[in-house]
């Protein structure tokens, strides 16, 4: 068990955040059979590009850096908060210090892989740090970068909901949520079935949160130069995986108020802007629009400006609607 002590100063300054460098390091490594399982769809569109950059580019270097458990930290920096892109990440990246990367590749490049005489001809060259960031760039533009709008939608809606549950039911309710193993208790944040043991102190440092739909248990960095961090399963991503119905089946309410006012209908259980909803369900922002007007005309959702968003959440009516279609 891990467990994090957790202070008043330290809840006052957690926050959250969103990683695209992160995100990418885990579906390098589920792609590569290390990390969580891609569903079958999404691993038979992306697996021959993967397969294709392993052997015309430096990737398999990339690749060499990453375990099950951690990687080196220059090629997943820490995020500075929710607006963080990959010109971020790899703007940062490219900075790192030739040493700084070399300390990295003898505590993290140890399994096979890193024998292999190409991969150490890219880890022991002057230009190994330049070399690894172009190649994640290019992993980034043909294995993420299309569907990234989409995925970040959806980190974005889990930041709102987590931030509306802080509001209503606080901070001890808001992370017991994030997943069945993670536990409030005693004043510290307990983390059952985790690969590490121990006790790790804030010290006043706040923890930071990082949503993330490709991975299915908690996550957790507690080495410099990052911050003490929980990744964490993103809501709606089983939907985005297919693993379940945007509408509930029977299709009373796809009957009732049509196919995509149903997907929206059930889509906002937690609230969410236009252009988020339009980017997690893939459809065009004009008739995302036009169909929030006609549900929010009939009485099934409202909406409230939340800092530069309006927001859209179901009614009592709206509620009633959804649950009683499943």
């Amino acid at each position: 068990m891990l467990r994090f002590e957790v202070s008043v100063e330290d809840l006052l300054r957690s926050r959250f955040a969103l990683s695209p460098a992160l995100d990418l390091c885990f579906l390098l490594r589920s792609l590569a059979g290390q990390g969580q399982r891609l569903p079958r769809a999404w691993a038979a569109r992306l697996l021959p590009a993967f397969e294709r950059l392993r052997r015309e580019s430096e990737l398999n270097a990339a690749l060499a850096l990453q375990a099950p458990q951690s990687g080196p930290n220059f090629v997943a920096p820490p995020p500075r908060g929710l607006n963080q892109t990959w010109a971020d990440d790899l703007a940062m990246i490219r900075a790192t210090p030739l040493e700084a990367a070399r300390h990295e590749f003898a505590t993290t490049a140890t399994g096979p892989s890193a024998r292999d005489p190409r991969v150490r001809a890219v880890l022991d060259s002057a230009d190994a740090v330049s070399r690894i960031a172009e190649t994640m760039d290019q992993a980034w533009h043909e294995l993420l970068a299309a569907d990234w709008p989409q995925l970040r939608a959806i980190c974005e809606r889990d930041v709102v909901h987590r931030v509306g549950v802080i509001g209503e039911h606080g901070w001890a309710a808001t992370i017991e949520s994030l997943h069945p193993s993670v536990a409030w208790r005693a004043g510290g944040i307990e983390i059952g079935h985790f690969p590490q043991v121990g006790t790790v102190r804030l010290a006043g440092d706040g923890l930071l949160l990082i949503p993330s739909v490709f991975v299915a248990n908690i996550a957790a960095q507690v080495e410099d130069p990052w911050p003490r961090t929980l990744v964490y399963p993103a809501r709606g991503t089983a939907a985005l995986w297919g693993e379940q119905e945007t509408v509930p089946r029977p299709d009373a309410l796809t009957a009732l108020v049509g196919r995509a006012r149903a997907r929206l209908l059930v889509a906002l259980d937690a609230p969410a802007s236009t252009s988020h909803l339009a980017r997690s369900l893939a459809m065009a922002p004009g008739a995302v629009g036009d169909h929030l007007a006609i549900l929010r005309g009939a009485g099934l959702l409202v909406r409230a400006r939340s800092g530069r968003s309006v927001l859209y959440r179901r009614t009592p009516l709206g509620e009633a609607l959804v649950a009683g279609s499943g």
